[in-house]
């Protein structure tokens, strides 16, 4: 199984951070965590800076990055933000839209109709990879439980419009593995060709055993920040992404190569912090990967 380790640090991390970071910054953040492996780096987002002044600049922070090993992708939520990634050397373009009509609105303004038209559009026109976000899979702040049989239709639909994964996204932490599971499963069951991934939010401390649900029921994508950094600031007391040094500790004890060094996004964590001035809420970071040693007795 080929499984894709996303790092959305840059965009989803940052974007709820109270200050907006130097280009050079967020470039070197991106530089760190393709250097220390990571597949994928979802790098910016083009949405207008009034509505997220922390991803202002995005063409820049491109620019800044130079080559990478890593592919870098950016989000895009309407026409606008597509042209302005189309004339970037960004390589994957990342849709999303959200399963009910309320968040559209609060997130897009548009309804969920509106949005997802849109982003059909969007991946119509698109020659770049395309991967599709469905927000608010498992939960909204807005409207409460969402029905699993809308987020399978709309994922399906996405996928007949060109996109070629689909990834669900506990966009409030409110999901547990065996719904986790369950969805994804479903999906997978579906006639659709994408490939299904997962985003999940550590609100609840259930983010790291989502994950391993997802990858139990067949996921090959995982969306990961970096510290744990992020949150959504259109969903009200929504806190960070599961942290990537957390999933990466996860998948090495449980024998799944993702190709990452471990110690090196440690590293990014900690250099990170610096730049923040105050710690992140990852753990792994904290205590550091387990060391094996022989020869040592414990009470």
């Amino acid at each position: 199984m080929r499984l894709t380790v996303c790092d959305v640090g840059p965009r989803d991390g940052l974007q709820n951070e109270p200050e907006t970071l130097a280009i050079e910054v967020r470039a070197e953040l991106v530089r760190r965590l393709s250097a220390a492996g990571l597949p994928r780096i979802e790098a910016v987002s083009f949405v207008h800076p009034a509505r997220v002044p922390q991803m202002d600049g995005a063409e820049e922070v491109v620019g800044a990055v130079g080559p990478v090993a890593a592919e870098l992708s950016g989000l895009v939520l309407n026409e606008r933000g597509y042209e302005r990634l189309a004339a970037t050397a960004l390589e994957r373009v990342n849709v999303t839209l959200a399963a009910t009509e309320t968040f559209n609105r609060r997130n897009g303004n548009a309804s969920l109709a509106e949005a997802a038209r849109r982003v059909e559009e969007i991946l119509g026109r698109s020659r770049r990879p395309a991967t599709a976000t469905v927000s608010c899979s498992f939960g909204c702040p807005f409207e409460g439980e969402v029905d699993p049989g809308a987020v399978l239709e709309l994922a399906e639909r996405l996928a007949e419009a060109g996109a070629g994964e689909v990834v669900l996204a506990d966009t409030i932490g409110v999901a547990t593995p065996g719904r986790v599971r369950k969805l994804v499963k479903s999906l997978h069951a579906t006639s659709t060709s994408a490939a299904v991934g997962g985003h999940f939010h550590d609100t609840r401390n259930t983010g790291v055993a989502n994950a391993w649900a997802a990858l139990e029921a067949g996921a090959t994508i995982l969306d990961a920040s970096v510290g744990g950094l992020g949150g959504c600031p259109f969903a009200p007391e929504s806190t960070g992404n599961v942290a990537t040094e957390d999933v990466l500790y996860l998948l090495e004890r449980e024998g799944v190569d993702t190709g990452v060094d471990l110690d090196a996004v440690i590293g990014t964590v900690r250099w990170l912090e610096q730049v923040l001035g105050r710690e992140v809420p990852g753990r792994v970071s904290k205590a550091g990967p387990f060391a094996q040693r022989s020869g040592r007795s414990h009470p």
